[in-house]
């Protein structure tokens, strides 16, 4: 069965689009603020000082068709459409988008061909030298493009750390024994008599 995983990664826009609403969410609260400092009798001038509440709505309210000219009207039309394709934009990059984690490793390229090294090969390889780790009684390992994972559990809790740092060691020194880029490893424990949990990066 094949045992493909799933990742998600934000880009830089979608950190931005969540930057905006954070802001957002920040002045929402604070207008919220406003209306319980209001709802309390605090005097409405402190309030309109800190926040210009009333001093946007008596601007607005002021406003009449006539201060409403063409090239105002186009300036607010032109703004908005803007503003509703750029968050639009933001808002789409902001969606997760996951990907596969497993690659398969390009060696060389030749006259004949290219040497690829599907990545199950390089699990089993890893996975294969974990095993010859004293106390390792289970291991699964999932290769991505820049890290090769190995999950390990152990029959014994004596030697959690060196276990750990073996079976680290051991990966590596597969992967350089047959050749493949020696990419960092991280050796978790998924458990062990005790059932608990410790990591090792």
């Amino acid at each position: 069965m094949l045992r493909q995983r799933l990742r998600s990664k934000t880009t830089a826009l979608g950190v931005l689009a969540r930057g905006f609403t954070l802001l957002a969410g920040v002045a929402v609260i604070w207008y919220g603020l406003m209306l319980v400092l209001l709802a309390v009798k605090l005097d409405p001038g402190f309030v309109d000082s800190i926040s210009g509440y009333r001093t946007a709505f008596d601007f607005l309210a002021g406003l009449t068709p006539e201060d409403i000219d063409p090239v105002t009207r186009a300036i607010v039309a032109g703004a908005g459409l803007f503003l509703f394709g750029a968050f639009g934009y933001l808002a789409l990059k902001s969606v997760p988008r996951p990907f596969l984690t497993r690659h398969d490793v390009h060696l060389e390229v030749r006259e004949g061909g290219e040497v690829i090294v599907a990545a199950r090969a390089v699990e089993r390889a890893a996975e294969a030298a974990a095993s010859t780790v004293p106390g390792v009684t289970s291991v699964t390992a999932r290769s991505g493009s820049e890290r090769l994972d190995v999950d390990v559990e152990l029959n014994r809790a004596g030697r959690i750390v060196a276990e750990l740092e073996e079976v680290r060691d051991a990966v590596r020194k597969a992967l350089a024994g047959h050749d493949l880029p020696v990419v960092p490893v991280g050796v978790t424990m998924t458990g062990f008599a005790n059932k608990q949990r410790r990591e090792l990066l």
